[in-house]
């Protein structure tokens, strides 16, 4: 049975970092490209960023370049998403996502999905 489990979510103050954790297990991880999601109140879930199975490439939506960075230990099968200098419109639930597949990454074409955790930031 393939799990991802995210844990790290919580409120926060403008200006804030967090650590997201996403421990994966049913799966080969190496096999997998990850990256995370969020979907913030009333809207549609989005692209955060990704990394390549190997932990050799990474990519970010425009708005978190440079303030999130995510990376991956394949030997406890974890991946990160450190985020920092948070602000108000980086609240959202935040979502774990597995790929096996090429090329950027798009929900649709995602195969397994995290539970979900809850990022809030207060201005």
């Amino acid at each position: 049975q393939v799990q991802l489990e995210e844990s790290g979510g919580g409120l926060v103050q403008a200006g804030d970092s967090l650590r997201l954790s996403c421990v994966v297990s049913g799966l080969s991880f190496v096999d997998y490209n990850m990256g995370w999601f969020r979907q913030p109140p009333g809207k549609e879930r989005e692209f955060v960023g990704a990394i390549n199975w190997s932990g050799t490439n990474t990519y970010y939506e425009p708005n978190v370049n440079g303030r999130f960075f995510i990376s991956r230990d394949s030997a406890k099968n974890i991946l990160y998403l450190q985020m920092n200098n948070l602000n108000p419109e980086d609240t959202a639930v935040y979502y774990c996502a597995a790929d096996a597949n090429g090329g950027q990454m798009v929900a649709g074409m995602v195969d397994y999905w995290g539970q979900g955790t809850q990022v809030s930031v207060s201005s």
